[in-house]
């Protein structure tokens, strides 16, 4: 690993991603939501990733993580290896590249970074583009999960609602907690959630960097998420909420899961308990 990759925190500012273009083991990963967003224009460099590689597309629970052997094929495709710094971000604020690094913590490669803001800061920087197609140099990667602890599975989830010190941020809209809108079998929210959707995390004012840090704390707070609690985040399909366990990561967080089957698999069962 080169020491200059190593120099890259968690959440990367463009302009400080600019100067390690060059970096040896550097992976940068656009992982848009409009797949048009990469040839328009990307960070130099970036290999392009469809979003939906990031999900099982399968079963009962389409959007839940995909198998090992999936895994596997994916970040060999993308040419990831045990010394691989990856940057991740997209065109809408960090939903998906979220999703991608919260896979890596999964499997315990935790060498990774946020490009704060994704091409939205990036293009309101002035920094450069490119447009033209970047194909990755695949590698031998072989995917395990070597850190259940980020992820989080209905029955254990059932089991410790109510704990004193574990909380569950629902990164949904507001209409969507309240149980007035979703296409779900039962609308409503997990029992004791607390709501703050995922916009609200963003700056609109600076191309949809994170917000200011000690504003977001004080706001989490008052909803009674602290950075001493295990905090269990989800969404419809744990692609909002990819960046809301990015953001509770940035904001010192250390006890962030997600809970990747979120209402796509909660609001389906009968068996699941609903508030609204």
């Amino acid at each position: 690993m080169s020491s200059e990759a190593n120099l890259l925190p968690l959440i990367v500012e463009p302009e400080q991603l600019a100067e390690h273009l060059d970096a040896a083991q550097l992976l940068i990963v656009d992982v848009p939501l409009k797949a048009d967003s990469y040839a328009e224009g990307h960070v130099p460099g970036a290999v392009f990733l469809d979003h939906r590689r990031l999900l099982r597309g399968a079963g009962d629970v389409p959007n839940d993580v995909p198998d090992e052997d999936a895994l596997s094929v994916l970040f060999s495709s993308l040419g990831l290896t045990r010394d691989t710094h990856v940057v991740a971000y997209d065109d809408e604020g960090g939903g998906w590249a979220g999703r991608l690094l919260w896979t890596l913590e999964l499997i315990g490669h935790t060498r990774y970074s946020y490009l704060n803001g994704g091409i939205h800061a990036w293009r309101d920087a002035g920094l450069a583009q490119s447009t033209e197609n970047h194909p990755p140099q695949p590698s031998d990667y072989q995917a395990e999960i070597l850190n259940p602890r980020a992820i989080i599975e209905r029955e254990e989830l059932i089991e410790r609602l109510g704990e004193r010190h574990l909380a569950v941020w629902d990164a949904r809209s507001p209409q969507e907690y309240r149980g007035e809108k979703g296409q779900n079998k039962h609308l409503g929210h997990i029992p004791g959630a607390v709501n703050m959707q995922w916009t609200d995390a963003m700056d609109p004012q600076r191309g949809l960097r994170i917000r200011d840090y000690a504003e977001l704390i004080t706001e989490l707070e008052a909803l009674g998420l602290t950075p001493d609690m295990e905090v269990i985040t989800h969404c419809q399909s744990h692609h909002r909420s990819g960046f809301t366990w990015l953001v509770g990561k940035a904001l010192g967080f250390e006890r962030m899961r997600g809970y990747a089957g979120s209402w796509q698999e909660w609001g389906n069962r009968d068996d699941t308990p609903i508030e609204k």
